[in-house]
């Protein structure tokens, strides 16, 4: 009688995705890119606010040039007046990823929004979805009370979803209210549900970690560029439409700040201080997410400490065609 041969691990079928992820400024457009004239790729943006068309200077969308490179989806696609999620846009990548497939090219996924990057990979938790009516309600109160006194109010209704959030949050502290006032239940408590179905891909994360200073710098440098491609005239039009201010491309970075100034109410200098101060805090905020939520070491990831450059894409492919393309 022979000996049983241990049983060969099963070979893991579902088709090769790619994520790029980091903080903003920390190179991953370039990195994307890169890849995707090395490995076939399509580019499918996961930041919720190159989502939208009015943004293209302040969001540091690829440009023209980029653009004619490598394929780019859902870069621009969506009008200011509607409101992103991380549902609507697992919808579209999805439809982007299966697109890329049948062109036979590789999907690579490239954005600093961490709740976009597991929302796809791990499926998304059974929310209902929220009347508009109590949503506008949650946001005439936020309106009334101002950010501290709402979510000091959030937290005495919902201690633990008070706890979790910050008051300078505006955006998932009327999810919060909406949710419990539409369901009587915490976002918690439906957060904490299973999942639904994940993506059918198999993925590999490249997280690009700079060092804090080199990444405080390089967010600087980029605003302080971004005013010399045109930012304040992007904010002026998108003032002149008056759109309502809980809108989220009225909540991007640089709105606010340059539109204090061209009303007067800021200097230049101090509105791209101010400007600059917020794109920092914004990058330390990914850049937990990513450490906290979506790991930045383990099977399937691959960690890079350093600004990206084209001193590193040698190591980089080898990393991914080993990991992730060959079978």
């Amino acid at each position: 009688m022979t000996a049983k041969q241990p049983k060969k691990p099963t070979q893991d079928r579902r088709p090769p995705a790619l994520i790029v992820a980091g903080p903003t400024a920390s190179g991953k457009s370039a990195l994307a890119l890169d890849l995707a004239e090395a490995l076939d790729g399509t580019v499918i943006n996961a930041d919720a606010l190159q989502l939208y068309r009015d943004l293209r200077v302040l969001s540091a969308r690829p440009d023209a040039a980029d653009e004619s490179r490598a394929p780019h989806r859902l870069y621009g696609v969506l009008e200011a007046r509607q409101a992103a999620s991380a549902g609507l846009w697992r919808g579209l990548a999805l439809e982007q990823m299966a697109e890329a497939r049948a062109q036979g090219r590789l999907p690579i996924l490239c954005g600093g929004s961490g709740l976009y990057i597991k929302a796809l990979v791990e499926g998304l938790a059974p929310v209902p979805t929220v009347p508009i009516a109590v949503r506008e309600a949650a946001a005439g109160e936020l309106t009334r009370l101002g950010n501290a006194a709402f979510h000091a109010a959030l937290t005495e209704k919902d201690p633990e979803m008070g706890a979790r959030l910050r008051a300078s949050d505006p955006q998932r502290m009327l999810r919060a209210w909406s949710v419990l006032e539409a369901t009587g239940r915490s976002l918690a408590a439906w957060q904490a549900l299973p999942s639904g179905d994940p993506a059918p891909y198999r993925f590999m994360i490249v997280v690009l970690m700079p060092p804090r200073e080199v990444l405080r710098t390089r967010c600087d440098e980029r605003f302080e560029m971004m005013l010399a491609h045109g930012a304040l005239e992007e904010v002026g039009a998108l003032l002149a439409r008056n759109l309502p201010a809980n809108l989220p491309v009225m909540k991007a970075i640089g709105v606010r700040e340059l539109g204090a100034y061209l009303g007067g109410a800021l200097s230049l200098s101090d509105a791209t201080t101010q400007a600059q101060a917020a794109t920092r805090r914004y990058a330390k905020r990914q850049a937990t997410w990513l450490r906290t939520q979506v790991g930045l070491e383990g099977e399937g990831r691959l960690l890079l400490t350093e600004q990206y450059s084209e001193s590193h894409t040698q190591k980089i492919f080898t990393k991914i065609r080993e990991s992730l393309l060959t079978e």
